[in-house]
């Protein structure tokens, strides 16, 4: 099978597609992140590899702008901070990481990035090789260069790109808080919550001071409808037990950390008391622990994004008046900070649109419309 890229030792260019690029002096080889996709991480490798072996370098960098190509100067245009580089025959994602913390302030956070990355890389195929302070800035932001070695199976070139990318929004998280469900996720996996202290509970983020009580029908059905609000909402959301909240005058904030006891069977109760309560299952559900080595710990239930069809979930049993009911079933989605039940019009219209379906192949109109 021909290479999706390839190295022209004679006329000194990297071949892909329909089209070429040339080594520049101190830059390397540009390339715009789209065209990342067109060939594969393996096959870079060897077309960096027959470059290296030509002008006789250590290491071969690649650039990566999301502008014009041709227009690209090192010294000028606005510095991408992922770059892929082959060193001495290893592929690598470099990325760089702006920190208003200086290393002699603040000698643990090399160790912190490393804590939050690792869980994160593990989980794309990657690890982590080096971490250092790049030594020719003297005053704020200082900046972390961090090398990720990537598995390079089965990937084109633009997931390397993407790995490199995530993780730098997730060690801005750290910093600045600006969490997203994606990377509060990360954070939690790598055992950092208290990143979260502060942050609102909201559209996809919901905390608990306690477990559910799952050896009750009223506790089981309490994290069926929490999980079910995410599921039928838009964008999913996470459902943290081992945080505490406080109200505020604008909503709810993530007071402090509070973690839970954990034992051997916590997760198997959390499953089956979804099993057992919530249809269908929700696509790609994951329930997590994070013990703390002394029997305590986190759980958490991670809700992606649910297709629509599957929508809505329906919880089997309804709590009325502090009062487990076995025999309803209620249907919650999410809004905002709050939950709203789903109307009984639009239940009505879900069930009758998919009844005509079946009987007549096609959709009724609304008759308001």
């Amino acid at each position: 099978m021909p290479r999706t890229i390839r190295f022209d030792r004679r006329l000194e260019e990297l071949h892909f597609g329909n089209d070429s690029r040339q080594y520049r002096d101190v830059e390397g080889y540009v390339f715009h992140e789209s065209e990342l996709s067109q060939f594969t991480s393996t096959d870079m490798k060897h077309a960096l590899q027959g470059a290296a072996s030509l002008y006789e370098e250590d290491e071969t960098h690649v650039y990566i702008t999301e502008g014009d190509v041709d227009e690209f100067d090192d010294a000028w245009s606005p510095a991408c901070p992922v770059q892929i580089l082959l060193q001495r025959g290893t592929l690598i994602t470099r990325i760089y990481v702006a920190t208003k913390a200086e290393e002699f302030d603040h000698p643990s956070l090399p160790q912190t990035y490393r804590d939050v990355l690792t869980p994160f890389l593990t989980r794309h195929r990657a690890s982590l090789r080096t971490i250092q302070m790049e030594t020719e800035y003297h005053a704020a932001p200082f900046v972390w260069r961090i090398d990720i070695e990537c598995s390079l199976r089965n990937r084109v070139a633009r997931e390397l790109y993407t790995v490199g990318r995530d993780a730098i929004s997730l060690l801005i998280a750290i910093e600045s808080g600006e969490l997203t469900r994606q990377t509060t996720l990360d954070l939690l996996r790598a055992g950092r919550a208290e990143v979260l202290i502060g942050q609102p509970e909201g559209p996809w983020l919901d905390v608990k001071s306690a477990h559910y009580d799952l050896d009750a029908t009223s506790g089981k059905v309490s994290l069926a409808q929490a999980v079910a609000r995410f599921a039928n909402a838009e964008h999913g959301g996470i459902v943290v037990v081992g945080m505490r909240g406080k109200k505020v005058p604008s909503g709810e904030l993530i007071h402090s950390v509070c973690p839970v006891p954990i034992d051997g069977r916590t997760l198997r109760k959390y499953q089956s008391a979804l099993e057992n309560h919530l249809y269908p299952p929700p696509d790609l559900l994951d329930i997590e622990e994070y013990p703390d080595g002394e029997g305590r710990g986190f759980i958490f239930v991670h809700i992606p994004p649910q297709p629509e069809e599957l929508k809505p979930f329906l919880v089997h049993g309804a709590v009325v008046d502090g009062r487990a009911e076995g025999a309803f079933i209620s249907i919650v989605r999410r809004r905002g900070e709050g939950s709203i039940p789903i109307t009984a019009p639009a239940i009505h219209a879900t069930l009758a649109a998919g009844r005509a379906l079946l009987r007549r192949g096609q959709v009724p109109e609304d008759p308001r419309s």
